[in-house]
């Protein structure tokens, strides 16, 4: 009983790892946590960031002493030993911690925005599966149509209602729908080596012909003001001039005095003395221009982030006006295409006589390709929603 309950256990594991093959939520959930080059960013990063973190230390403390034997002199031999610690002003340290702060967000801003990257081209390998799929289970059809046509046609030659013409256009037709399913087999598996490589080398099976999504996007400021507070890329332009504004402020600061505490012995002829020790430094010279500097960069990185929001956006209006057109195009080519019934009526008038099978395979062909181009403009619609929708991943 307790292998059985076992076994039952480890079947509806797997299972769950296959379901979680099935569907783009489950795809990226593996790629993010199986992709090499996220990997080796997250060490990349903490790294970089214990670097940062090493910056805002004290200096090492130093120790000193003399023991002073030579010379000519009447007294006992002169010893002294001091050791001291010096720093800067503690509102330095202060800045230069929130400014590690916002350097460390940074970091993390690089990471969201090569996760974004990697996922970007997962979900799109997936939208291509997806189309690809599609393609595949209309062509599977479309040669089933095909066969059976050549069969009718092999049977009307036989009888001798047709001649040998007829019968290797049929014969033509078959081998091209079969030619295709190769082509789209062939492109399919490639598709899927690409996606394989995004996860780590790791296998995914995928067989869905549904993208499950809305096309449907949001009014057009809304989508924006969502992108503009949660992009990395433009979040990254709010960190920068963030950044810049706290080198300001750490430059102020280290315009105030560095200090040095300690403590210091001294011996000569059996008597000693010994205190505390204390110094200060004036930076009047080491933080010249300094200041006005990181203003400087400030106000140029106000303006350029001023500049890369206008061209970000001048782009998202860009996509999403494209994106409009080509939706109002693809819901009047679904409406038109999905009530015709061309293939049986187009058969049907050539089994009556009516047509003939060039005229028939001519007339086909024009529905089929534009039921394609129907197929084309659905993947390209998921495929640049997934641009316009790219920071919510």
């Amino acid at each position: 009983m307790f292998k059985k309950i076992v076994f039952a256990c480890c079947v509806y594991l797997l299972s769950l790892g296959i379901i979680a093959q099935t569907n783009l939520t489950g795809i990226l959930q593996e790629v993010e946590k199986n992709n090499k080059e996220l990997q080796a960013f997250t060490s990349l990063m903490e790294s970089k960031e214990l670097e940062l973190k090493s910056g805002n230390t004290l200096p090492d403390p130093q120790l000193g002493a003399y023991y002073l034997p030579l010379g000519e002199h009447n007294t006992g031999d002169y010893s002294e030993f001091q050791i001291s610690q010096s720093f800067e002003f503690p509102t330095v340290y202060r800045a230069r911690n929130r400014l590690i702060d916002s350097k460390v967000a940074k970091l993390n801003l690089d990471y969201a925005l090569k996760r974004q990257e990697v996922l970007l081209a997962a979900q799109k390998y997936v939208y291509d599966l997806i189309a690809l799929n599609k393609r595949l289970n209309i062509e599977h059809q479309r040669v089933a149509q095909a066969k059976t046509l050549f069969d009718q046609v092999q049977e009307l030659f036989r009888s001798e209602q047709v001649g040998i013409l007829e019968l290797n256009k049929a014969k033509i037709a078959w081998m091209k729908e079969q030619f295709k399913v190769q082509q789209l087999q062939n492109d399919r598996q490639n598709q899927l080596l690409l996606l394989q490589n995004l996860n780590g080398g790791e296998p995914i099976n995928f067989s869905s012909t549904d993208y499950a999504n809305d096309l449907v996007l949001a009014e057009k400021e809304s989508l924006w003001q969502e992108i503009n507070a949660n992009d990395p890329k433009l979040r990254m332009v709010s960190n920068k001039e963030e950044v810049s504004n706290l080198e300001v402020s750490l430059s102020k600061n280290k315009s105030l005095p560095n200090l040095t505490a300690g403590y210091n012995y001294q011996g000569i002829a059996g008597s000693n003395y010994s205190g505390i020790y204390a110094g200060i430094s004036i930076p009047l010279w080491s933080n010249r221009h300094k200041v006005k500097a990181a203003q400087s960069k400030l106000e140029y990185q106000q303006s350029f982030g001023e500049s890369q929001t206008m061209m970000a956006y001048a782009d998202f209006e860009k996509r999403y006006n494209e994106y409009q057109v080509l939706l109002g195009k693809f819901q009047e080519y679904n409406s038109t295409l999905n009530g015709l019934n061309s293939d049986s009526l187009l058969l049907e008038a050539y089994n009556l006589g009516q047509i003939s099978f060039m005229d028939y395979y001519v007339e086909l062909q024009f529905y089929r390709q534009a039921f394609d181009a129907m197929l084309d403009m659905e993947k390209q619609l998921n495929q640049l929603q997934a641009e316009l929708l790219k920071h919510q991943l």
